[in-house]
């Protein structure tokens, strides 16, 4: 198998996994996002040197590794402690206040997609909110797929800027 074939292999079966320790680590979903795609990259690029063992552990601990840098970056101090264990997954949290946080961040991040103007809410909102790729919204908007990405590239610049006005007025969006 060669590398390319490989990194499909690991971001289909570990993309969630590595996104949930990078939005745990940062707190920060678009950091997340970022940090995850980083993750992926810096595997490719050293699946030479990788020696098989533990596909899974690699990958968290590139993951991991990066979200360190970010917050380093960032200068933010918001890193687990070392006996704080990171979840396998935050889909299934199983606290319901937890569940219930959840819900409203994800509701927040619809509402905030839906303020954007056109194209950019219907692009934003089936990317970030539904989590579909790229290339299925362009199939489904008869798109070319390099459209979509530059679409979806300012509707990601234009949701930091709600979150950021959010973060610095305190308020609801």
């Amino acid at each position: 198998m060669n590398s390319k074939e490989q990194l499909e292999v690991w971001m289909t079966k570990y993309e969630s996994l590595v996104f949930s320790i990078c939005y745990r680590m940062t707190g920060d979903y678009f950091a997340a996002q970022d940090i995850t795609q980083e993750t992926f990259l810096s595997a490719f690029r050293h699946a030479s040197d990788f020696d098989g063992m533990n596909e899974k552990a690699w990958l968290c601990r590139i993951a991991s590794n990066k979200c360190v840098d970010y917050m380093r970056n960032a200068g933010r101090r918001q890193i687990p402690t070392e006996d704080e264990k990171l979840p396998e997954s935050i889909s299934h949290i199983g606290r319901p206040e937890e569940e219930t946080l959840e819900q409203e961040v994800r509701q927040q991040l619809l509402n905030a997609c839906r303020s954007l103007s056109p194209p950019y809410n219907r692009i934003a909102e089936d990317y970030f909110y539904l989590e579909k790729k790229a290339e299925t919204i362009a199939g489904e908007q008869s798109q070319k797929v390099k459209t979509i990405q530059t679409r979806i590239y300012r509707a990601r610049n234009m949701l930091r800027e709600i979150y950021r006005k959010k973060n610095i007025d305190g308020r609801a969006l």
